[in-house]
C-alpha cells in the first residue's frame, strides 16, 4: 500500500490567509522535492482558490471559513481541496470560462480557474448555490525524491 500524508487546516477568508494557504502548500509538499516550477504552480493555483473563496464566496467578509486540505502520495500525487460555506457558484461551468467574472470587470481578470487549469493535471469543482463551493486541484509531479 501507497504511503500518504494529509494535512487538514481551517482559516478565516482574510487577504492575509491567501500567503498563509499558499505557504503552508509549498511546505507541505517540499518532502516530495519538486522542481521551482511545480512549486511555483502549486502555489499560484492555491493562490488562486484561496483568493476565489475570499472574493466571491463571502463577498470579502472577513469571517467565513476556508477548509483546506492538502495530500502527497510517496509516487508523487499532490491533492489540494479549498472548501468554503459561501454562496455558491450557480453555473460552475460558466464560472470556468476564461475572462468569466462576478465581480467589478475593471478590477478582476475572470481568469481564476483558467489558471488553476493550466498549472494543475486536474480541477474539480463542486458547488450548491447558498451551501458552497469544493475545489479539488490534483497534479503529479514528475519526479520524486524525498518522502
Amino acid at each position: 500500500m501507497e504511503r500518504t500524508n494529509r494535512i487538514k487546516v481551517e482559516m478565516l477568508s482574510r487577504s492575509e490567509n491567501e500567503a498563509i494557504a499558499r505557504n503552508i502548500a509549498a511546505v507541505f509538499i517540499t518532502p516530495l522535492d519538486p522542481t521551482m516550477e511545480e512549486m511555483t504552480e502549486i502555489k499560484t493555483a492555491v493562490s488562486e482558490a484561496v483568493s476565489n473563496v475570499i472574493l466571491h464566496a463571502y463577498k470579502g467578509e472577513q469571517e467565513g471559513p476556508i477548509y483546506l486540505e492538502m495530500e502527497t502520495t510517496e509516487s508523487g500525487k499532490v491533492t489540494i481541496t479549498v472548501e468554503d460555506r459561501g454562496v455558491g457558484i450557480d453555473d460552475v461551468q460558466k464560472a470556468m470560462e476564461p475572462l468569466f467574472t462576478t465581480g467589478d470587470s475593471r478590477e478582476r481578470s475572470g481568469m481564476g480557474f483558467t489558471v488553476m487549469e493550466s498549472f494543475m493535471d486536474k480541477v474539480l469543482v463542486d458547488s450548491s448555490p447558498g451551501k458552497g463551493t469544493k475545489v479539488t486541484l490534483i497534479k503529479s509531479l514528475d519526479r520524486v525524491y524525498g518522502f
